[in-house]
């Protein structure tokens, strides 16, 4: 818009039901609140109030643009906030969860980093593959891996790219092989994990525009994935794990990453979520900027990846 005034305007107009209120409310005539909105309907091309000599109501379309409105105010006062804040020193307390094995063996060092940097903010973190409730419990932002299946959550990307991968520590390989197509993997012990009430028996891989599901099983099982990974390692079979859970482990060579004719699994994106986009405060955005910027150390240690190509 090219007046921010006439988007305040139009929001304590449509909040105080009347054009004089709104004038009182923000010290303004009402012929400047009047021309305000119908400069506002002009640009946008709808009607935005009905009007009547006494009253004043939204129409629809009202209503759908003073959502949009209200979000839309809300960013740049948390962007005017930021740019006067930014080189403040941050404070306060951050409420997170995320995952046992992400938690565990990556997670942990980024944060002492990152309050060392901040020596101000205490964390409360909450390790679990099952996912906190971002409504319920208190849990302020949460690190979970897949597209949010709340729409209403407000998810920002962390590790955009990230896949699950089959892996297995190079004494399993040497003892029992590898899997030389996918079908092969039910003639191995494959280590399955899961969260809340589901258990991952069943593996879906991609190719271009095919893909298969492949149902595995093996004498251990669990739904804490740091567990899964330290079964992997010690050699106990086959695990299907996030790249970036199991990155350390692949560049020392712990695991080694099998590609079985160029199939994998579908990408599986690593998200900051939070449940109001109020909570996107200074020290939100700072850790956010932190995550990045060690997810992109970490994957480039990778160099050429240690794959067992079949």
């Amino acid at each position: 818009m090219k007046n921010l005034q006439d988007l305040r305007i139009f929001c304590e107009t449509a909040q105080q039901g009347s054009l004089s209120a709104c004038a009182r409310k923000m010290d303004l005539s009402p012929a400047v609140v009047s021309a305000s909105l119908k400069r506002l309907e002009a640009e946008l091309g709808i009607l935005l109030f009905i009007r009547s000599t006494r009253s004043i109501r939204l129409t629809q379309k009202g209503e759908q643009f003073l959502r949009h409105c209200k979000e839309a105010l809300a960013i740049m006062a948390e962007a005017t906030t930021a740019m006067h804040t930014e080189d403040a020193e941050l404070s306060g307390i951050i409420q997170l969860s995320a995952p046992s094995d992400l938690g565990r063996n990556i997670l942990l060092p980024w944060l002492d980093d990152f309050m060392q940097i901040h020596p101000k903010l205490e964390v409360r973190l909450q390790l679990s593959d099952s996912q906190a409730d971002l409504y319920s419990q208190p849990v302020d932002l949460a690190l979970r891996y897949g597209k949010p299946k709340d729409s209403a959550l407000i998810a920002i990307p962390i590790a955009p790219g990230n896949v699950p991968v089959l892996c297995a520590s190079p004494d399993y390989v040497q003892q029992n092989g590898a899997p030389t197509t996918l079908q092969e993997l039910t003639q191995h012990n494959c280590l399955c994990h899961g969260h809340n009430d589901t258990l991952h028996t069943r593996w879906a891989f991609y190719k271009g525009d095919k893909s298969v599901t492949i149902d595995v099983r093996g004498n251990r099982q669990c739904k804490d994935g740091d567990i899964t990974r330290k079964w992997a390692v010690a050699g106990k079979g086959i695990a299907r794990k996030s790249r970036l859970d199991i990155a350390h482990d692949l560049i020392t060579g712990r695991l080694i990453e099998l590609s079985v004719d160029g199939w994998q699994g579908e990408c599986f994106p690593l998200n900051l979520v939070c449940a109001e986009r109020r909570l996107l405060s200074p020290t939100v955005n700072a850790f956010k900027n932190h995550l990045n910027e060690r997810v992109n150390m970490l994957l480039q240690q990778f160099g050429p990846r240690k794959i067992h190509n079949l």
